[in-house]
């Protein structure tokens, strides 16, 4: 029992230094795309669950998990898992932190107690203004619901007059 402790815990120590491929400042850990790491009887087994259906970087994850393992001499079997649908409260803080410093702007949180997992056209209050990661001004606009990637919109600071990424709230 104690070498599969070890191997698990050797592999948690890998996968903590794999980037996300699209941020690379955020591991996948700190993103709570990586869910879980466990042995059983048929070996190791990584559970991963995608920021949203049909992300482009799921495989470059996969094979950066695999490639991380094997720098330890590790393998492992590497779950999907859809639910429950990955969310942006999964974000650590240092994370949050680590995109505004990127040029990010992180995503609101819900609200404590929320078990909302659906929310079809969310609207911000004054109180969810999405401020400017590079000068922290709240005087900024959606310019496209679509920033970089599908799961970020692009906004612009009206104070600073540069555009940034906005990791949306899942």
């Amino acid at each position: 029992m104690q070498a599969a402790a070890s191997r698990v815990q050797q592999a948690w120590d890998a996968l903590d230094a794999v980037p996300d491929p699209e941020i690379p400042v955020v591991s996948i850990r700190e993103l709570g795309i990586l869910r879980d790491v466990r042995e059983d009887h048929a070996g190791l087994e990584i559970v991963i669950t995608p920021t949203y259906s049909g992300c482009p970087a799921m495989d470059q994850i996969t094979d950066d998990i695999h490639a991380a393992l094997a720098q330890r001499q590790l393998s492992a079997r590497i779950t999907t898992q859809l639910a429950p649908a990955w969310t942006t409260d999964w974000i650590t803080l240092a994370a949050r932190d680590k995109l505004r410093s990127y040029g990010i702007a992180p995503p609101h949180t819900l609200a404590p107690g929320s078990n909302s997992v659906i929310r079809f056209a969310p609207r911000l209050g004054a109180a969810d203004a999405v401020a400017c990661p590079l000068c922290g001004s709240a005087n900024t606009t959606e310019t496209s619901h679509f920033g970089s990637t599908a799961c970020k919109a692009l906004y612009k600071c009206l104070d600073c007059l540069e555009p940034f990424d906005y990791f949306k709230p899942y």
